[in-house]
């Protein structure tokens, strides 16, 4: 299926491993142009040349924390100026916080919360000017189910993005920009918190592991197939979703 995102640039935060990288790598598959931050300057360099180099397509790549909001700001303004245009925006970063401390809970509202609604203001004027202009957050479901007090600080975050990213897309839709979320559930890639766990602690792997009734948990690029879906313009009356990505994992019926 042609996605329609030839020549398109594509933004995506946190996309130097795992379900960003993902993203990113998906996109240009599809023509896109890609645009990306991580913290790790190294990281951020060596994926730049891989995405030119292996797939063709333009990439404009930065080191960054985007808990740091004028930078994250400097940056999107930035890669919309290098491409002269900007036509979908990916919110994935994550403080990825176990707890419940007041320090979990700042380092996940300015990570998960406070850098989405950040990317997703600061872009919207750019998108405004875009034929096929969306934005994207990743959330988790961890944001609609309870699985447990350790990762209350997280999934507190993450469900907060499910009621702006709602009101973003009613906000934005006169103005022909479409906003969606993608819930995944335990996905695993390497040196994730699920590679993590399967190693320090293959007993909770394994208990997490039997919870899904598939037997397995997501790889990132079934993720990423999914957001880029979104993305494009094929999904074009999508929009104030949360598409949850989960192989049957959770129990709720979604209303």
């Amino acid at each position: 299926m042609n996605l329609h995102l030839a020549n398109a640039h594509i933004l995506i935060t946190g996309a130097t491993r795992g379900i960003g990288r993902a993203i990113a790598f998906t996109a240009a598959e599809e023509g896109a142009n890609i645009s990306f931050c991580a913290r790790n300057a190294k990281a951020v360099h060596a994926m730049q040349g891989e995405l030119a180099t292996t797939k063709g397509v333009k990439a404009f790549g930065r080191a960054l924390d985007v808990a740091n909001e004028p930078a994250l700001t400097q940056f999107i303004n930035d890669a919309a100026q290098h491409f002269g245009q900007l036509d979908g925006v990916v919110a994935n970063a994550s403080a990825l916080v176990d707890g419940s401390s007041r320090k979990a809970f700042e380092d996940a509202f300015n990570t998960d919360l406070m850098h989405t609604r950040c990317a997703a203001e600061t872009a919207r004027p750019h998108l405004e000017k875009s034929k096929r202009a969306s934005f994207l957050a990743i959330s988790s479901i961890s944001g609609s189910e309870a699985y447990g007090y350790e990762a209350v600080a997280y999934g507190t975050m993450k469900a907060a993005l499910l009621f702006y990213v709602k009101n973003f897309a009613r906000d934005v839709a006169a103005k022909g920009i479409r906003a969606n979320i993608v819930s995944p559930g335990t996905t695993l890639f390497e040196g994730g918190h699920w590679d993590k766990r399967r190693k320090e602690q293959p007993e909770v792997f394994a208990e997490n592991l039997a919870y899904n009734p598939m037997g397995r948990m997501a790889t990132a690029e079934e993720i990423a197939n999914v957001a880029v879906f979104l993305l494009s313009p094929r999904a074009s009356f999508v929009s104030g979703a949360n598409v949850v990505v989960d192989g049957t994992l959770t129990t709720r019926i979604p209303n």
